[in-house]
């Protein structure tokens, strides 16, 4: 849960620093789509870290839920508000999302497992 949190909270201070710049600028959002694909990754790790780091056990699989959950949620939104479909690319991208999130909560497990041990 707190790294489901963690991936909105900080997507929509992200989205909300660069709807800032393409209005303030004359970027516009093609010339932003790496940047926000990066931050997209950005969260999805850190959520997944967030959520292995709590649960200290099976970061693989409680990163790789979390990561699940952010797809399912964003599907239903887009499905349920735009009644549209993932498309291939989209498909593409929320497998990556998910299997960034695992990596995060393997990494997440590892370090606090660490930390639990030195101390």
């Amino acid at each position: 849960m707190y790294g489901l949190i963690f991936i909105f909270a900080f997507a929509a201070v992200s989205s909300l620093i660069v709807s800032s710049i393409m209005r303030f600028t004359s970027a516009g959002e093609t010339s932003l789509q790496y940047i926000v694909t990066a931050i997209s990754f950005i969260a999805l790790f850190g959520g997944g870290f967030l959520s292995g780091g709590k649960r200290k056990e099976k970061g693989w699989l409680i990163g790789g839920i979390t990561g699940l959950i952010y797809s399912l949620i964003v599907f239903l939104f887009q499905f349920l508000g735009y009644d549209r479909l993932f498309d291939a690319e989209q498909l593409i991208y929320h497998t990556c999302y998910t299997l960034i999130a695992m990596m995060g909560g393997i990494l997440g497990v590892n370090i606090s497992t660490n930390n639990s041990r030195s101390a």
